[in-house]
């Protein structure tokens, strides 16, 4: 083979795929469409307060992102408790669902960011490690089921975050390559999941993960009303 065809091969391998059109959009839940991320810390703080135990950042971090059953393995580990995954998994649910009512609250640019998608007829799935009855239970109150084409749940997976079943799975749902699909994650468990299943992973911390490790993702949004979440799909903000 000739040099300037093995030039041109080198220079042909070395050139940068194209990125494929985004097509699809999954939402991580807590702490991303919801301030349950928020509500979250607080229901931790006061379950290790009945134990006489202290929540701190280094949990929320360790625990962040992960299915229920997991992070209360890691909250008992952590503080050598004596309880287990499944009585500390429904204190969290008592607790959660007793101020779900006078705190939950959407967080900046949600539903402007449905409404262009829809607008757009862009499909949309959402992809968490929270249990169905609770996502359920969230999602009710806003009368957001019906607006998704699948939701995935952590029954939905063997493998929970930062394992990137749920989000190939979730492109799968949606009938696209993971690549065509934009995530959208506030947590770097979350973010890591949605890299290493080959999505375009876009991170939106909040106050909860500024400090996160996000290496991979394609962007760092400021929020979910970023205009370049909607730059990088090619759609308008509907105003």
């Amino acid at each position: 083979m000739s040099r300037p065809i093995v030039l041109a091969l080198e220079e042909l391998i070395a050139r940068p795929m194209p990125q494929p059109e985004l097509s699809a959009v999954v939402f991580d839940m807590d702490g991303l469409m919801f301030n349950t991320e928020e509500l979250y810390q607080d229901v931790g703080a006061i379950m290790l307060r009945r134990r006489g135990r202290e929540w701190t950042q280094e949990l929320l971090d360790a625990m962040m992102g992960r299915p229920t059953p997991v992070a209360m393995g890691i909250m008992i580990e952590h503080h050598g408790l004596d309880d287990t995954v499944e009585a500390l998994s429904q204190e969290t649910n008592e607790i959660f669902l007793s101020i779900l009512d006078d705190r939950l609250e959407p967080l900046p640019g949600l539903f402007e960011l449905l409404e262009a998608l829809e607008a757009h007829g862009v499909p949309k799935a959402i992809a968490t490690s929270s249990g169905r009855a609770f996502v359920e239970n969230v999602l009710g109150r806003f009368d957001l089921v019906p607006r998704f084409n699948d939701i995935l749940t952590s029954e939905s997976v063997t493998h929970g975050k930062p394992h990137p079943e749920v989000y190939l799975k979730a492109a799968a749902s949606l009938g696209h390559s993971p690549p065509a699909v934009l995530v959208l994650e506030d947590s770097e468990n979350g973010c890591r999941a949605a890299i290493d299943a080959g999505t375009f992973a876009v991170a939106v911390p909040g106050d909860h993960s500024r400090d996160h490790n996000f290496t991979g993702a394609a962007l760092v949004a400021d929020s979910l009303a970023d205009e370049r979440i909607y730059q990088a799909l090619g759609i308008a903000q509907c105003r």
